[in-house]
């Protein structure tokens, strides 16, 4: 069996499967389905500093080889996730990742530093697709300086494991990847998801409430494993992968791309155990190929 524990800065993973954020809930309600830890980490669902109701319904819409979803950040807070969620997570024996978001620069360091406090959460991940409500909506991952500000107001509060999260809704992925490794991150995980539409022709309207949606699953997997060639050539910083990966072939695409770890997202709802067989596929393919670690196929394209 080959060695499959990687590291991203001082988190330790047992192995390179992740499971990716707003696609397996807090890990609980996919214990029955499949070992917690038997994984290198779990992102849980979004965390915003207050709670947030979400989008109106429909949110979810089907498309050829993906889905779209504006689901909208649909969580009870932070201090609610502190006080009811972690007590029933912090045991589970594998790196519980807190995925957070928020509207201005303030409210991220605000919810970062709350989870900061917690022993068992050694790591979070930032999503900066968030819009800015100070500057008009724009997302603040889809500039260097909106992306960097985020990461500059978090890195003074936080001080464990910090990992970004790119939006690939932009001109250079590669600069943003810069910009935040230049003010403290980590690590970065990308992609998060293309922006997409779906039309229902006979209603004559647009298939989700706000008309507008992230795109994810297999259909977004060569846009997702060619900005992560990108970024890994263009940081010195661990990367992770995510997009469109459903089997151990597309994990280890992503890999070879330059990714030291990967997250599982849509695929969850297809088999609720895939990680655990892209776990044993990638060590069947590093044992047939006579790669006794994973790291001998980190980056080599």
């Amino acid at each position: 069996m080959a060695r499959l524990n990687v590291k991203i800065a001082d988190l330790e993973l047992k192995n390179p499967v992740m499971t990716a954020s707003g696609t397996f809930g807090y890990g609980l309600e996919f214990a029955d389905l499949m070992p917690l830890d038997g994984i290198g980490g779990i992102i849980v669902k979004g965390t915003t500093l207050n709670p947030r109701e979400g989008n109106d319904y429909p949110r979810m819409a089907e498309t050829a080889s993906g889905m779209l979803n504006c689901v909208g950040l649909q969580n009870k807070g932070v201090d609610y996730f502190c006080e009811h969620i972690y007590p029933q997570i912090k045991d589970i024996d594998t790196n519980m990742i807190v995925n957070v978001s928020g509207s201005s620069p303030e409210d991220y360091a605000e919810c970062a530093a709350r989870i900061d406090a917690l022993d068992n959460i050694p790591a979070i991940e930032l999503n900066i697709s968030c819009p800015n409500v100070k500057d008009g909506g724009m997302a603040f991952g889809v500039t260097c300086a909106g992306a960097a500000s985020v990461v500059k107001a978090v890195r003074q509060r936080y001080h464990k494991t910090l990992i970004v999260k790119l939006s690939p809704n932009v001109t250079d992925i590669a600069e943003i990847a810069r910009a935040v490794e230049a003010e403290g991150a980590d690590s970065v995980s990308l992609i998060n998801t293309l922006m997409g539409m779906a039309i229902d022709i006979e209603k004559r309207k647009t298939l989700l409430s706000i008309n507008t949606g992230g795109l994810s699953g297999p259909c977004v997997k060569p846009v997702a494993l060619r900005m992560v060639w990108q970024v890994a050539k263009a940081v010195k910083i661990p990367v992770i992968g995510l997009g469109g990966i459903s089997c151990a072939k597309d994990a280890i695409e992503f890999l070879m791309a330059g990714a030291t770890a990967i997250e599982i997202g849509t695929a969850n709802f297809l088999d609720p155990a895939v990680s655990i067989k892209v776990r044993d596929g990638i060590n069947d393919w590093l044992d047939s190929h006579g790669c006794r670690s994973v790291d001998e196929i980190i980056g080599v394209i």
